[in-house]
């Protein structure tokens, strides 16, 4: 099972970037698939997570409104769309996927960051 995370960089305040999270080893069909971040001398922490079944969708509060998760299966590809970005999203982002095919919190493979860094 690999994941790799892609699509970061450096945006202005207010701006949007993509990520894309893309996999390999495994079908995207059976597992949900979550992205977090850990900015400079912070904790992990969870961003969103994406059922592989229903497609329904968890957000952080901090981002909720802002950012979109979605996930395209013959692509073997989940997205995040960030909007209206602030600096203090600045982070690496980093995608994993979850034991089940629902967002359970059990994560079980990590792929490798990609920075995400909001400055004028």
């Amino acid at each position: 099972v690999q994941l790799q995370a892609s699509g970061g960089g450096l945006v202005q305040p207010g701006g949007s970037l993509r990520l894309s999270c893309g996999v390999s080893g495994f079908t995207l069909d059976y597992l949900a698939i979550g992205w977090f971040r850990q900015a400079p001398g912070k904790e992990r922490e969870g961003v969103s997570c994406i059922n592989s079944r229903d497609g329904s969708t968890d957000y952080a509060d901090s981002v909720k409104g802002r950012f979109t998760i979605s996930r395209d299966n013959a692509k073997k590809t989940v997205y995040l769309q960030m909007n209206s970005l602030k600096p203090e999203d600045t982070a690496v982002y980093y995608c994993a996927t979850d034991r089940y095919y629902y967002c359970s919190g059990q994560w079980r493979d990590w792929g490798q960051g990609t920075l995400v860094t909001v400055s004028s």
